[in-house]
This record gives C-alpha cells, sequence and structure tokens, in this order.
C-alpha cells in the first residue's frame, strides 16, 4: 500500500502539471493584445476570486470530503483550458480566468492535507518533508516534460491556441486517479451541514491569527510565495527577447514565426528549469538537516532570494526593455547577451529556491496545525499567499510598461526591485525574530 500511494500521489503531481499552456501563458495574452497592466490585473482576479472561494472550499474538503473536492477541481481546470482555447476578446479571457479560478480554490490544500493524512496513519509524520519533496519533484518533473511537449507542438505547428486543448486530457487522467485513492485519506469528517462548514472554518481562521506561529507562516507566504508567482512568468518574454537576439546575432531562425522562435528558447529553458527545480524538491529535507532544522533553512532561503531579486533587478536594468504596444524589440546585442543572460540565470535561481522554500514551508504548516483543520488551515496558507499575488501582479505590470515607455533602463527592472524590496524586509524581520525569542524548530537536531 505504501508503494501504490507514493505512485499515486506523485502521478497526480506530474498529470497536474501537464499544463501545456503555461511555458507561454504571458506571450500568450500578450499576442492577443494585453498590455503588461492589463496581464496583471487579469491575474489579479484570477486570485481575488480564489480568495473568496478558497477558505470555504477548503472546509468542503474537510468536512465532505477531499477527493470529491479534488474532482470537481479538475473538472473546472477542463472548462478553463476550453474557453481559454477560444477566448479572442477580454470578457472571454476572464470568463476562462474565472473558472481556472474555481479549480484552483477546490484543489489548493486539499492533496496536501491528503498526504499528510497518509503519513499519519502510516506512522511516517517525521517525513513530512520527505515524502512531500519526493511527490513535488514528480510535479516539477511532469512540467519538464510538458514544456518538451509545448514547445515540440509550437514549433510545429506555430500556434499557440490548440495547446489549451493538448492540457484537458491530462486532467481527465488525474480524475481517473483520484477514484483509486483509499477512504481513509478523506480525513475524519464532522458532518456535511452547512453549520459545520461555517464552524469548521471560522476555527480554522481564528487558529491561523491566534497562534503566533501560524500568523507569521501567513506572513512569510504572503512574501515569498506571492512575490515569486506575481515574477515567475515575467522569463517567458526574456527568452522571447533572447531569440529576437539571436535572430539579429544571424542565427538561423528568421524563417520561423514568433510563436515558433520563443519556443525554440523557452523549450530547452523551461525544461532545465523543471529538471532544477524537481532536484530542489527532493532534496529540501537535506537542506534542512545541513543548516540545522526547517526555521533556519528558511532564514537561509529568504538571504538567497533577497540576493537573487538584486542580481535581476541590476541585470534588467542593463538589458532591452519593451515597446510600449508590450511586444518586444529587438534587442541591443551587447546588452542583451550580458544583462539578460544574468535574468535568465536569476529567474531560474528563484525558481529552485521556490522549490526549496515550498515543502519546508507546508511542513511547518503542518508541524502547527491539526489533522482535523489541514486542508482548511492550508487553503488560508494559499489564500494569503494570492492576496499578496494580488496586489504585486497589477503593480508590476504597471511598473514594466511605464518603464517600457519612459525609461529608465531596460523595462523588467521593476520586476526585480519589488521582489528585492520584500524579500530583504522579510529577511530582516526573520533575523530580528529570532534574536529576540528563537523560535523552536521540531526539524531541528541541535539542542
Amino acid at each position: 500500500m505504501s508503494c501504490v500511494m507514493l505512485f499515486r500521489f506523485s502521478l497526480y503531481g506530474f498529470l497536474k502539471n501537464q499544463r501545456y499552456f503555461e511555458p507561454f501563458f504571458l506571450l500568450i495574452l500578450l499576442d492577443r493584445g494585453l498590455s503588461f497592466t492589463a496581464v496583471g490585473f487579469l491575474i489579479a482576479f484570477r486570485e481575488l476570486v480564489v480568495n473568496l472561494l478558497e477558505i470555504p472550499t477548503g472546509a468542503i474538503a474537510d468536512v465532505c470530503g477531499r477527493r470529491a473536492s479534488l474532482i470537481l477541481s479538475f473538472l473546472a481546470y477542463i472548462a478553463a483550458f476550453a474557453v481559454f482555447a477560444e477566448a479572442a476578446s477580454l470578457p472571454w479571457l476572464y470568463a476562462a480566468m474565472f473558472c481556472f479560478a474555481v479549480g484552483e480554490a477546490f484543489r489548493t490544500g486539499t492533496h496536501k492535507a491528503m498526504i499528510f493524512t497518509w503519513l499519519r496513519l502510516n506512522d511516517r509524520e517525521h517525513e513530512r518533508t520527505k515524502v512531500y519533496g519526493y511527490t513535488r519533484s514528480w510535479s516539477q518533473l511532469g512540467s519538464a516534460a510538458s514544456v518538451v511537449v509545448s514547445a515540440v507542438f509550437v514549433l510545429v505547428s506555430g500556434d499557440y491556441a490548440a495547446v489549451f486543448y493538448l492540457s484537458i486530457a491530462p486532467c481527465a487522467l488525474n480524475i481517473v486517479n483520484f477514484l483509486g485513492y483509499p477512504r481513509e485519506v478523506d480525513g475524519e469528517r464532522s458532518g456535511a451541514s452547512l453549520g459545520a462548514v461555517v464552524r469548521h472554518t471560522w476555527r480554522s481562521l481564528r487558529d491561523s491569527f491566534r497562534k503566533p506561529g501560524l500568523r507569521g507562516l501567513v506572513l512569510e507566504s504572503v512574501g515569498f510565495e506571492g512575490t515569486f508567482d506575481a515574477v515567475k512568468d515575467y522569463l517567458q518574454p526574456v527568452l522571447s527577447a533572447a531569440a529576437l537576439a539571436a535572430a539579429a546575432h544571424g542565427v538561423s531562425v528568421e524563417r520561423y514565426s514568433d510563436p515558433q522562435r520563443a519556443a525554440l528558447f523557452i523549450g530547452p529553458v523551461y525544461f532545465v528549469v523543471f529538471i532544477l527545480t524537481s532536484l530542489g524538491s527532493r532534496h529540501a529535507h537535506r537542506f534542512c538537516e545541513k543548516v540545522g532544522g526547517e526555521e533556519r533553512a528558511a532564514g537561509r532561503l529568504w538571504a538567497v532570494a533577497s540576493a537573487v531579486y538584486a542580481l535581476l533587478t541590476i541585470a534588467a536594468f542593463t538589458a532591452p526593455g519593451v515597446s510600449d504596444s508590450g511586444a518586444q524589440e529587438a534587442p541591443r546585442a551587447a546588452g542583451f547577451s550580458l544583462g539578460g543572460a544574468a535574468m535568465i540565470a536569476a529567474f531560474v535561481a528563484l525558481h529552485v529556491a521556490q522549490n526549496v522554500w515550498r515543502p519546508i514551508l507546508i511542513s511547518r504548516f503542518d508541524t502547527h496545525g491539526s489533522e482535523a483543520q489541514g486542508a482548511t488551515i492550508l487553503s488560508i496558507e494559499s489564500q494569503a499567499q494570492r492576496i499578496g499575488t494580488m496586489l504585486i501582479a497589477p503593480l508590476i505590470g504597471a511598473a514594466v510598461d511605464t518603464v517600457a515607455r519612459h525609461g529608465p533602463g531596460g523595462a523588467f527592472w521593476p520586476v526585480g526591485a519589488i521582489g528585492a524590496t520584500i524579500a530583504c524586509a522579510f529577511t530582516i524581520l526573520a533575523r530580528a525574530r529570532r534574536s529576540r525569542a528563537p523560535l523552536t524548530d521540531p526539524a531541528d537536531p541541535r539542542p
């Protein structure tokens, strides 16, 4: 049973990340006429809808059954991908994003809670970071496989839209996977009445803000995860600019369309990114052991994030920008070769750091939470993270559009500057908190 469930948990992550549109999503929106500001507001809308639904859906998962919630989630994803494929106007894009947000709301926190329930039932709670990191590594391998498929498809077809249709089949397969989960991982249920859902949600909210440990973790999630989700897709226009730089250098890509040129660069880079992030997730527990526990590991990762965002700011300032329409300009060859390469390296480093961070953060939440509130507390964490993204994404989009039109420097330096400001603030706060009252770290082997 142990190996079977680890396989199913890993298969879930692998199939979940077969989102063939994801490496091109920002470019698809720009290609459909949106500015970076409009993209930021579309992302903010997604986060708002998820925030309105996430805690109640997490409570529904705890009270009514987690497997049913996951099936509803993936049905909503299927609807979203079908609408995205045909959406030619802003209202339809918002409709597709609404369906996607419903899927996110029913999914987030639920599967992680199922994993932790299974660990408790098998007396393997001490392996939280290891097992979650292992299953998350399969998610990243799924992303690596999906980017190869999507890049080849875009390269052959020269079109972005059909990658949404390709993403539907893995969703259907994951629904079949959920049907094989045992009832035990649904967790303890207290009844399916509306009153039970409301009471359960209220208790989880109260505990999340009353308990200092949970409250601090929620704030950290806002800073680290919220910022990362707002900035990560800016790697795509940077890689698209790299494709134009290659053409300017005489590399034989002129015969390809813009989507095909982008696929030539996005495919290999994202493949490397997801292989590295898979390794990062799988070995997060070793990083914790090496530095002396989960709390110390989190502090180190805040410092790494601060340094990488600072590098991104400097590199982006020297790199070429984008035109006021949101399309990439032909870059200055020397400027892109230095600043652009450093930007790509910084984005790769941020992806790896986030995938080391995530298993550690989730394990810290499970340490401070309770079994009965598992999915709800993790949904509260995800909701807080999305509030950060909801606020930061439009700000970054507007800043990029403004700098692209008026300067100074390359258009993307606000992405790094905003991230560096947030990461540095949390790094300072974390150090101050540890100096005043060192946290007791259950995963810390040191006395």
